[in-house]
């Protein structure tokens, strides 16, 4: 086990580059994902096999808790590594209880994208001393557990991965391109398109949103390499109309899909259809193996709001994953309830600010 040297030009490269080529790598392991939590500290911890070799790493962003003089540590779908490998897991945690020391860190959570399914990884940690939550909530996590995601595409044709969509997801996405509407990759000049898009889908579907400043870090910080800005216009009168936008990663052999955004108005012209499809070819294009269309909360009930979202994500055949979810290490047990009873208390003010705004939104639809 190693804690990495952040000076060291040559270590960083050799850890980057076996993070995004690694089956087990993640966008929110890599070392340029610090750029987009800024407001966070980072450290990490390499294992290496017995030839010197990385094996293992594992990014940890760092919370300080204000008042407390502790911190939160925190591994985004991490460690990259093979998650049955009892040495290396136990050597990365042992990486891990160094920084805990360092940093006077009072809990220490990872969620290793893994399917709930797979229990005997799960005991894995576990049996490390972790404790873990069964089948948590949906929002009760901070990543969501049940996402949607095309698998298996690498090596195949657009025409291939279009075969499978539902006849009307096909025809929608045609549509669209005889409409008018066209999808192209931009940077952060075209957030103020993009932002009012977001805005306008906070409003309509009930949810907070991110400042824009947010999404120039994760534009800048992944770069072009692993970050796309996809956006949809049509044109009207000589003008540029913004339709839907996308805010999309590439990593890992995964693309994924993380903020969407569209207009209330021109819906009948179908940009999302044809965004999303612009984004599966990107996928294509790069040999990714899986596209992730990401989080698809409450899936399971019609009833719910939200369940659109699953709706429109299903018509293109995929198919749903649900994640093990978090593990947490527990450190400093006290410290621990008190910093759970004051978070507890600022959820339940930030969740009347969520129904305030549904309910403004209410309203304005009235």
């Amino acid at each position: 086990m190693e804690i990495i040297n952040k000076s060291d030009s040559k270590l960083l490269e050799e850890y980057e580059e076996f993070a995004k080529n690694s089956v087990y790598g993640n966008f929110m392991q890599s070392l340029k994902w610090p750029k987009v939590k800024d407001n966070w500290g980072w450290d990490a911890v390499i294992s290496r096999d017995a030839e010197g070799k990385i094996a293992g790493t594992c990014l940890v962003i760092i919370k300080k808790i204000p008042i407390f003089g502790c911190t939160f540590l925190y591994a985004p779908h991490g460690p990259v590594c093979d998650w049955s490998d009892k040495k290396v897991m136990a050597d990365i945690f042992e990486g891990v209880k160094v920084l805990a020391k360092k940093y006077k860190a009072y809990q220490f959570m990872m969620d290793p994208p893994f399917e709930e399914k797979e229990r005997e990884l799960s005991k894995i940690i576990t049996d490390m001393g972790f404790t873990h939550i069964d089948d948590a909530p949906e929002l009760s996590t901070i990543q969501a557990r049940n996402n949607y995601m095309l698998r298996n595409i690498a090596g195949k044709t657009p025409d291939e991965v279009m075969a499978a969509f539902k006849p009307d997801w096909r025809n929608r996405i045609r549509k669209a391109g005889r409409k008018g509407v066209y999808c192209k990759v931009c940077g952060t000049e075209a957030l103020d398109d993009f932002y009012p898009l977001m805005e306008a889908t906070g409003i309509r579907d009930g949810f907070s949103i991110r400042g824009k400043e947010y999404f120039v870090k994760f534009i800048n910080g992944l770069g072009p390499e692993h970050c796309h800005l996809f956006m949809c216009y049509v044109e009207e009168d000589g003008k540029e109309i913004p339709l839907s936008g996308a805010v999309t990663t590439q990593y890992a052999g995964k693309t994924c899909y993380v903020y969407g955004a569209s207009a209330n108005h021109h819906r009948n012209l179908y940009p999302n259809y044809l965004m999303q499809w612009t984004m599966i070819n990107w996928a294509i294009e790069g040999g990714n193996y899986i596209y992730d269309f990401q989080g698809i909360p409450f899936y399971k009930d019609e009833t719910n709001p939200n369940y659109g979202v699953y709706k429109f994500k299903k018509g293109f055949n995929g198919e749903v994953v649900t994640y093990a979810g978090e593990y947490f290490y527990i450190f400093k047990p006290f410290m621990k309830k008190i910093v759970d009873f004051c978070e507890k208390i600022v959820m339940k003010r930030h969740e009347r600010q969520r129904l305030k705004l549904v309910a403004n939104r209410n309203t304005q639809m009235q």
